[in-house]
């Protein structure tokens, strides 16, 4: 098993992402000369890989319209996936941003409303983000440029320098560190958040998470089989806002244990979830 690779930002020679052949020279000789003259290659860059924002909602009418009005241009999709409102989310949603993909989950919890949304997506990124308000969308283009510059998967951290939480409380915290330090000693990793949902990665190594959870353990679940496939891991700073409006459905105690039995099932060695035998 791999460990995941953490930098800094600019402390890694990327890898080179242009598949294009190098242009030939001319054979010896020859006093044939090109149609057109040789130009550098930065005139003739890769094709702008596309992005997916995938936003789970459920009764977020009020926060929807302050989500929206931050998403950076650098998004060529965004797919609110619902999770059966009883308020006007899906309206407001279409209100604000008439291009959006409506799609509705087909179970409840937060976990299958990311994978409801991660199946709908078409971009080459994916990113995800809550729609309450507590996560800054324009934060994202942090989270792509690691994608462009050869990481497999992204994700906040709200404890390293430049992040911060003005919403977490003192037992979410001490929980966070207890299941961070967990992880961290199963997979020989560093990372220094686990609880945190704002993530971004290639959908081409969607099928490498294997998500099968419904909860907010999910968040969880796609580091813990990140780091057990070996894909390479980054982290950028994050800040976490309070709640615009409304009640939070996370329940610290209970999806703690969810969270924890999740490591513990997925834990190196142990058979994956959802592979058992017929």
């Amino acid at each position: 098993m791999n460990a995941s690779h953490l930098t800094e930002p600019g402390a890694f020679d990327p890898p080179s992402r242009n598949g294009a052949a190098a242009p030939q020279p001319a054979a010896r000789g020859s006093t044939d000369r090109p149609a057109h003259p040789l130009r550098r290659a930065e005139d003739h860059p890769p094709p702008r890989a596309t992005v997916s924002l995938v936003v789970p909602a459920r009764n977020e009418a009020r926060n929807i319209p302050w989500v929206f009005e931050q998403i950076p241009d650098c998004v060529d999709e965004v797919i609110l996936v619902d999770g059966d409102s009883s308020d006007a989310t899906v309206h407001m949603a279409r209100h604000c941003l008439p291009t959006v993909r409506h799609v509705q989950q087909s179970g409840p919890g937060k976990g299958n409303a990311l994978r409801t949304g991660f199946l709908a997506a078409g971009g080459d990124y994916i990113v995800m983000i809550d729609a309450d308000g507590s996560m800054l969308p324009e934060e994202i283009p942090h989270y792509l440029h690691f994608l462009d510059n050869g990481y497999d998967f992204v994700k906040g951290s709200r404890f390293i320098a430049g992040g911060g939480s003005l919403d977490i409380t003192r037992i979410r915290r001490w929980g966070n560190l207890a299941l961070l330090t967990t992880v961290n000693h199963l997979y020989h990793a560093s990372l220094t958040d686990l609880c945190y949902g704002y993530c971004a990665f290639r959908r081409s190594f969607l099928d490498d998470l294997d998500l099968h959870s419904t909860g907010f353990e999910i968040e969880t679940e796609m580091i813990a089989h990140a780091l057990r496939s070996g894909l390479r891991i980054a982290e950028v700073p994050s800040l976490e806002l309070p709640r615009r409006s409304g009640r939070s459905n996370l329940h610290a105690v209970s999806d703690g244990r969810r969270v924890l039995r999740t490591l513990l099932a997925e834990r190196p060695g142990a058979q994956p979830a959802g592979t058992g035998s017929s």
